[in-house]
Formats: C-alpha cells, structure tokens, sequence
C-alpha cells in the first residue's frame, strides 16, 4: 500500500507546472497540454497508434509542454472515448487511413488557433498515426518537423515531409527498423547511422533515425531517450533552446502496478469458500498436452476462412470468436479426457452464492483497481455508452474460454506449470492465425504482448482465488469478464 500511494504521489506530481485542458473539435476529444505561463509557443498535434488512445502519447506532451511547447493531443475516430467510428477498410488509403488524416486536419486547424510566432506547427505520431502525421504533413507547407514513433509509411520521399525524424524501439520487430533505415538511406545516401542528422533543416530535408535501447512497441513511448530525441529536434526545427524535465512516469507506473497486484494476494484470503474440497480437471501431462494443443491448432485453421466480422470493433470481433472456440474446443476436449463422470463427482457440494461472490469481487477487483490507474495515467480503459453493451458480446466469447482453461489448470492434481502452458498454447494459435491471415489479422502482433500481460497478471489473481474458495469458476468469471471489458473498451470501433 505503501507502494501504491508513493506510486500515485508520483504519477500526478508529473502534471505541476502544466495548464491541461479538455474540450470537443466537431466530437473528437481533445487534450491541450501548455506551460503555466502564458505567452507564445509553437504547437505540435500529437496523435496516438492502433487500440490506444490520447492517454497514451501523454509522457511526449507533457514532456514537450514542460519545454515551451503547447502540445495538443486526442482520440482518433473509433478510439478511446471518441464515439464516431472509424469508416472504409484500414488497410486502404481511400477509406481509413482518409478518413484519419481529414481528422487530424480539423484538430490541427484548431492547434493552430492556440500558438504564435511564424504560424508554424508540428507533428507527432506513433505507429499506425506515424502514417497518418506523414500524410497530413506531407500536404501542409506550415508543418515544420515531423516525429514518427515506430514507423511505416509508403508515402514519404527524400524531402517530404519535412525535417522527419523517426524512432523505432530497440526491441521491436525488425521490419519497423528496416522502414526506419530504408527511409532516413534516402538522405544518407546508403544504411543511416543512427542519432545522425542528415540534410538540413533550412530546405526541409533533415532526416535522423533512432532505436532507443531495451524498448519495444508500447514501452518506446515511455523511453527517455525517444522523448529526448522528439524534443530535441522540434527545438532544432523551430530554433529554441528550452529544456524541461523529461516525464519519467514509466518506472513509476511500474511500481503502481506491482503494488496492485502483490496486494491482491492477502486480499484473496477474504473471498467466500466455495467448495470444501478443491476441484478442478487435475489431467495428468499426458492427457493435458493433447485437451491443450488440439484447439490451438484446429482453432486459427477453422477460422481462416470463415466470416468474423460481426461486432463494431475492429478486429476485436475476430478475437473473440477465437475465444469462444477456442474454448468449446477444449471443453469438449475435457469432457472426452475425463469421460464427463469424473467432473460430475468433484462438482457436487458447491455454493453458488459464494461462487458468484466470490466471482465478482475478483472482476471488480481486476477490472478498477487496475482500470481506474490505466485510465488516467495510460490508455482509455473506461467505456464510453456506445461501448458498454460491446462488453456483453464479447464476453459471450471469453467465458467459454475462461471456464474452460481454469478447469483444466486449477486442481491439486494440476500438473506444475500447467497454466502457463495453455497459455503459451493460445498465443501460438493466435500467431498462426495472423500468419494465415496477415493482411486482416497484422495488428495483433502488436496486441499479443498485452495479452501476455493480462495473463501474468490475472492469473495471479485467479490463481489466488482458487486457493481461498476451492472453485475455479471464480476466477474463470472474474477473468471472462476483465478480458472482455479490456477488449470492448480499447480496440477501435469500426462502422461496417
């Protein structure tokens, strides 16, 4: 606890000195970080990546803003709690990425309305808005500097658009540093190297790369480096000198969150028993290995061709259909393993009341102590009312898998490691499913660590859970209900 409020003192210590604003641009949210003093400022539109939302892209704003800035960011349409959706395919120039870009315009137009000076602005982008800023800038003469955070763009040229400076994590897949190289070599006259500046600014041609160390897609927006790398050439751009501390919530949030999730351990010990005798699958390696391997496999294959699309959120349909088979697989999977009678015998003297109790404290637990800090300090994990009704359907696809896994993982008999294995499993099957359909399914690469976290993470709490009630269908719930609120609430809501 005691980490958790020195972790919080800490996180809101990181707004002192800064003027933060909220207001709509024709219903885009939209978020103005500016220093305390007033006077003039040169401007940068700051816009977030795939499933994130304008939290996310706060350590570059307010780092910016603490330097003289007046840093302007927002949630792109079917993100964060932006209630338009996204329209046209997000893979085709046309539709999509089109429609980003007019709405990039109108927030722009507006973040000029706030600065000074020359009428000058820049840019900012992460991943799937690197393209975005590229494009924008690419059309606007009054764009001084661009910054593409873990980059991919087909557009760019030699000299458009101006002064681009690109940073890639260290970390992250090797085909963002070979667009990294591919694009500053146009400068440099062959492979880059990096943190060297190439061109000049004058005419618009400066051009330097970066791969900030130890960092992959999500923690490269936390590094101090890429912040120091963004701030540094807008000032070269616009000729300025100042230099306010860099935002080092990154450790902090850390901390926050392990204090959370250590302090769910003793909290376990309140929740109701619900079954005297501990129950669960208890398979042995060998019947386990074939229940857990058979729907990884067969899942992404049945899926391949078959239609998904039937939620408003993108690719979050696709996800939760694969849940829900995944998890009918392996019930049947279990049944054939136990001949049904045996799971019957160990489910006799159970208390639903306290099952269902205890089921909820766990989600609520899960869900607001870890929602309400993601919230405010990392992306929007509070779902707007075209959102809420999205966490029903997509929990008609987790629960099944979620019941399904716990039974199979949570016994006495539960051989060593059994969780993390099915774990593994799934994961697996969901890279054979973006492998078999990569053009559709590409953006879950960059989704497939976060799941990973979740399942750290909730798996702990459920593991605990077991522990105190004897029943894992606590934390089967608890943990269908957090991952289907996380789903419903973050990826991007698409008009079909």
């Amino acid at each position: 606890m005691l980490a958790i409020a020195a972790a919080l003192w800490q996180l809101f210590s990181t707004t002192s000195g800064l003027s933060i604003t909220r207001t709509e641009i024709g219903g885009t949210p939209v978020t103005v970080f500016r220093p305390l003093v007033a006077g003039s400022a040169p401007v940068v539109v700051i816009a977030h990546g795939f499933a994130g939302s304008q939290q996310l892209m706060q350590p570059f704003a307010q780092t910016l803003a603490r330097s003289g800035y007046i840093a302007v960011t927002f949630d792109c349409l079917g993100h964060g709690r932006n209630p338009k959706p996204l329209t046209g395919s997000i893979t085709d120039a046309e539709g999509a990425t089109r429609a980003l870009v007019e709405e990039f315009g109108q927030v722009a137009a507006f973040a000029r309305s706030l600065g000074g000076g020359d009428g000058r602005i820049s840019v900012l982008g992460h991943s799937m808005a690197s393209d975005i800023v590229i494009r924008y800038a690419m059309a606007s003469p009054d764009v001084a500097a661009t910054v593409a955070v873990s980059m991919f763009s087909p557009v760019v040229t030699a000299a458009s658009p101006r002064n681009l400076a690109v940073i890639v994590g260290g970390l992250e897949p090797e085909p963002l540093k070979e667009e990294g190289r591919r694009v500053v070599g146009m400068a440099s006259g062959g492979t880059p190297e990096l943190r060297v500046t190439y061109g000049n600014f004058a005419d618009g041609t400066a051009r330097r790369l970066s791969f900030p160390p130890n960092v992959e897609h999500i923690g490269v927006l936390y590094s101090p480096q890429s912040m120091a790398e963004a701030r540094d050439w807008l000032n070269t751009a616009f000729g300025r000198s100042e230099t306010g501390d860099l935002d080092a919530r990154g450790p902090w949030l850390g901390v926050l969150f392990l204090g959370l999730t250590v302090l769910g351990w003793p909290l376990s010990t309140l929740l109701p028993k619900v079954s005297v005798t501990p129950v669960g699958a208890g398979l042995p390696w060998r019947k386990l290995l074939l229940v857990v391997i058979a729907p990884a496999i067969l899942t992404p294959l049945m899926l391949w061709k078959a239609p998904t699309a039937f939620l408003p959120i993108l690719l979050g349909d696709y996800v939760t259909v694969h849940f829900a088979l995944y998890g009918v697989l392996s019930m049947a999977g279990l049944w054939l393993a136990s001949r049904g009678a045996p799971i019957q015998a160990r489910a006799s003297a159970i208390n639903y009341g306290n099952l269902a109790a205890g089921a909820l404290l766990v989600a609520a637990y899960s869900i607001l102590a870890f929602g309400l800090p993601i919230d405010v300090f990392v992306t929007s994990f509070w779902p707007i009312p075209e959102r809420a009704l999205l966490i029903l359907a997509v929990l008609g696809g987790t629960l099944p898998y979620f019941l399904a896994d716990e039974w199979l993982t949570r016994s006495p008999a539960a051989p060593r490691g059994a969780y993390a294995a099915t774990k593994l499993c799934f994961l697996i099957s969901l890279a054979i499913a973006v492998a078999l359909n990569f053009e559709k399914l590409f953006f879950l690469i960059l989704i497939i660590p976060i799941i990973l976290i979740f399942f750290i993470i909730y798996g702990l709490f459920s593991r605990w859970a077991y522990r105190q009630t004897g029943h894992p269908l606590v934390g089967g719930i608890a943990n269908a209900l957090a991952f289907a609120w996380a789903i419903a609430v973050t990826f991007p809501m698409l008009l079909r």
